[in-house]
């Protein structure tokens, strides 16, 4: 029976893609002022860690384009992120429903508490686990791990929820179903490539996708 359900939170759960977006804009305008990145260009960098993204892409400067990036994202976070319509009504059923929820986020600690704070979502969540608290990122195991041992649960009753490939192949290497969320800005064919358990279209569907799963469906 499926009762934990751990989610990403970019992407996922908030709209912070305007912020990422535009962080990464601001950011790479700066150290590259003779180039223009398109939207297309930048959105590889949505999922992977900064560290990752930055050190790929100047060895010389990674950490410095971090610290810049983060302060243009901090100063900018609540002008910038957006709700979706019904995820976070979704939650809150899913909440009272008596599901175990976690957030397992490639983000700071700080700057994950943000979001989740800006939105009133603290309460729904028995613990978050953000790239502070493990020493490999996801696609790595560690995260789902750790997440699932603070909440008491097996692999087989829980799932992974989100947006990219760190989400769902980290899911499928911890031995979990997965889901991908339909309004993923990669779209559609990204996320079928992926090979999820499902892609969902709304958190209703989220719901009556594990009904059916445990067979308590109407």
């Amino acid at each position: 029976m499926i009762n934990t359900i751990l989610f990403d939170l970019d992407g996922t759960l908030i709209d912070t893609n305007p912020l990422i977006l535009k962080s990464f804009e601001h950011t790479l305008s700066y150290y590259y002022p003779e180039r223009t990145f398109t939207e297309a260009e930048l959105l590889p960098f949505i999922g992977p860690t900064l560290e990752k993204s930055f050190s790929e892409l100047n060895a010389k400067q990674w950490k410095e384009m971090v610290a810049f990036y983060r302060s243009y994202n901090i100063a900018m976070h609540d002008a910038l992120v957006l709700e979706y319509p019904g995820v976070l009504d979704g939650l809150r059923r899913l909440k009272e429903q008596g599901y175990k929820m976690a957030i397992v986020t490639s983000k700071s600690r700080r700057v994950a508490l943000k979001g989740i704070e800006l939105f009133g979502l603290t309460s729904l969540f028995e613990t978050i686990i953000a790239a502070d608290d493990v020493t490999e990122e996801k696609p790595a195991v560690e995260p789902f791990e750790k997440a699932m041992a603070l909440l008491g649960s097996t692999t087989d009753e829980t799932i992974m929820v989100g947006d990219n490939d760190t989400d769902i192949n980290g899911g499928k290497n911890a031995g979990l179903k997965t889901v991908a969320v339909g309004w993923a800005i990669k779209g559609r064919s990204y996320l079928e490539a992926l090979e999820p358990s499902v892609i969902i279209d709304s958190m209703e569907h989220l719901s009556d996708w594990i009904e059916a799963q445990n067979g308590t469906a109407d």
